[in-house]
Parts: C-alpha cells; sequence; structure tokens
C-alpha cells in the first residue's frame, strides 16, 4: 500500500508538523460525514442522512462539527506516539539483513496503530460523548469537564470502555490492507515501483475501502459502547446492553445484521475528500519546509535550487552554508 515516502530533507519535527497540520484540515472539512456515521452507529437517528438533517435543524449548522476540537488537538500526540511505536515495532518484522516485507510493515503499522489509539482512548471517548449530546442542552461544557465528569462520575476504567474493539477490529483492517495490496500489480497490471500518483492515492483509498469495510461492525460497537451513559439523552444510544459480545446480540436482534454497518455508507463518501485534502496539503507544506530549509527556488513548485546537493540533511546543509560564511568554503552552496 502506498504511503509517504519519507523525505530526509524534512526534519523530524517538520514532518509531524506537515502531517498534523493536512490530517487537522482533512478531518475538520470532512468533520459533519463523520458526525452522522457517529449519530448513525449509536443510533441517534435512523440513518446518517436523517441524523445530519436533525442536527441541522434542531441544533444549528455550527452543531454538524461538535466533537471536531478534540479530534484536533489529540491528532498531534497521536501521531507522535505511533511514529515512535512504530520504530519499535518494525524491528520486529526486521530480518538480518534490515530487510522488511510489505506483510511486515503492514503489521508493524497495525501493531504502531493500536498502541496509539488505545493510550488515547480517552480523547475518543470523550468526542464520542460530545457528539451524541445535544449542544442546545449540553451535559458536557467542554473536553476537560467531560474529562473530570467521566472520571468522578463513572470512574477510570470508563475512559477506556470500548478499547477491546479497537484491538479487535485491528485483524479484519491488516487483513483487508494486505488483500488490497497483494493484488495491485494485477489490478494496475505493471510492478508496484512504477504506479503513478493517481493510482497511488487510488491504492490508498481502495485499501481504506475495504479494511473499513471488514472492520466497521467493530466500530460500530466501540461506538456504542463508548457512547453509553445514564446522563446522556436516551442513555447514548438505542440498545442497551452489559458487555461487548450483549451488544453485539442486541443490535443485530433490534436492527438486523446490516445494522452493524449503519452509517457506513456516510463513512464511505468521507474517504476521498479525506485523503485527497490531506495529500494535496501535506505537499503543500512540504514545499513550504523544503523552500525554507533551501532546497526549492519556490513552495509553489519543486524546482530544484541551483547547485545544492539535495542529498545533505538540513542540518548538515546549514553547516555548509555556514562555512561558506566564515570564508571557508569557496562556492556559495554545496555542490554535487
Amino acid at each position: 500500500m502506498a504511503t509517504w515516502r519519507r523525505d530526509w530533507r524534512l526534519t523530524g519535527g517538520q514532518r509531524l508538523l506537515c502531517a498534523g497540520l493536512a490530517g487537522a484540515l482533512s478531518l475538520s472539512l470532512t468533520a459533519p460525514l463523520e458526525l452522522v456515521t457517529v449519530l448513525a452507529q449509536v443510533g441517534a437517528a435512523r440513518g446518517p442522512w436523517a441524523a445530519g438533517l436533525r442536527v441541522w435543524r434542531v441544533e444549528g449548522r455550527r452543531a454538524l462539527w461538535k466533537g471536531n476540537a478534540v479530534a484536533c488537538l489529540r491528532l498531534f500526540p497521536c501521531s507522535a506516539l505511533q511514529l515512535a511505536a512504530y520504530r519499535k515495532c518494525v524491528v520486529l518484522f526486521t530480518d538480518n539483513l534490515g530487510h522488511i516485507s510489505q506483510f511486515g510493515s503492514i503489521m508493524a503499522g497495525t501493531l504502531a496503530g493500536i498502541v496509539s489509539t488505545a493510550v488515547m482512548h480517552p480523547t475518543d471517548l470523550i468526542k464520542t460523548r460530545l457528539m451524541v449530546q445535544s449542544v442546545q442542552a449540553p451535559f458536557y461544557k467542554g473536553i476537560l469537564h467531560a474529562f473530570s465528569t467521566i472520571y468522578q462520575q463513572e470512574g477510570f476504567l470508563a475512559l477506556y470502555r470500548g478499547v477491546s474493539l479497537t484491538i479487535l477490529g485491528a485483524l479484519p483492517f491488516s487483513t483487508g490492507s494486505l488483500v488490497v495490496y497483494v493484488n495491485l500489480e494485477k489490478l494496475w497490471n505493471r510492478p508496484r515501483g512504477r504506479f503513478s500518483h493517481l493510482q497511488n492515492f487510488t491504492n490508498i483509498c481502495l485499501a481504506t475501502t475495504v479494511a473499513q469495510a471488514l472492520s466497521f461492525p467493530f466500530d460500530t460497537v466501540k461506538r456504542k459502547m463508548q457512547a453509553q451513559s445514564p446522563y446522556l439523552p436516551n442513555c447514548g444510544g438505542d440498545v442497551q446492553f452489559s458487555g461487548v459480545v450483549d451488544c453485539f446480540r442486541q443490535t443485530v436482534k433490534t436492527q438486523g445484521a446490516l445494522g452493524l454497518w449503519s452509517g457506513w455508507s456516510a463513512n464511505l463518501l468521507k474517504i476521498v475528500p479525506y485523503f485527497g485534502v490531506m495529500f494535496g496539503t501535506f505537499e503543500f507544506c512540504k514545499r513550504v519546509c523544503l523552500y525554507q530549509n533551501g532546497y526549492i527556488v519556490s513552495p509553489l513548485s519543486y524546482q530544484l535550487a541551483p547547485g545544492v546537493d539535495q542529498s545533505l540533511k538540513p542540518r548538515e546543509l546549514r553547516e555548509f552554508q555556514n562555512l561558506y560564511k566564515t570564508g571557508q568554503l569557496k562556492s556559495k552552496k554545496p555542490t554535487l
């Protein structure tokens, strides 16, 4: 599966900043679709579109972005934690020569995602609670108030309600990603190294669609467990349950098997604009950083700066520039 290749011309902080800004913007632009997906999952309305229309009419347009603030705030620490966990997990799948297969890379990414999601699970639960409640009569006044209220009234373990579904859902998600990846060459009738940017973008959207289709029932049950609270309207959902297995059983009993995929249509529509905005924003931020580091002549294009060795890391390039300023180098810029 295609991913962003690491560009050593950027510092670690710049890579994290580019990814964070791209993620925050894509989350904000697709927040209404995320909201109606969650409301449909917990059973707040019959279908995602009915949920969105009800929120628009009753609570106003701004309510369509409920929970987006905490989603954006958790993005930076979650990304940093996932990156750190990936560096540790990738060692488990690396052979003696330092090589890693695509299967190993997917598994390392999955384990890193599980670690970061599990640690940051309380913020995901708070996001769900803020989405489910009404802005006209909110029970939670904000992120910190929600955290302290849930901790005081429901206990510390309530903040991790549904975290087991994250681990269970990782297996079908990884399976779907791997199934798509192993068939990419047959799909495009060319080796992976010759895929165009459009094909790589299509690969990511296709893999995400298949992976989320397989893991969506686990995500639905997780949302139901996160939203269940005696302090929210209708106790936070359409069914009452005593655990994970009972939640699956009650959902199938009241809505049928397709009830586990309630809201998936809105989630499906979110994939293309989400990754489209993310890719576009990331590439623009990357060009700005490369221009600031002195590798390209303008942030509006990838035209390389003449005479600059593109293999140098930012720190090495600055050292060469400092040597020139002190008169220890004759050429103005490091050359090939």
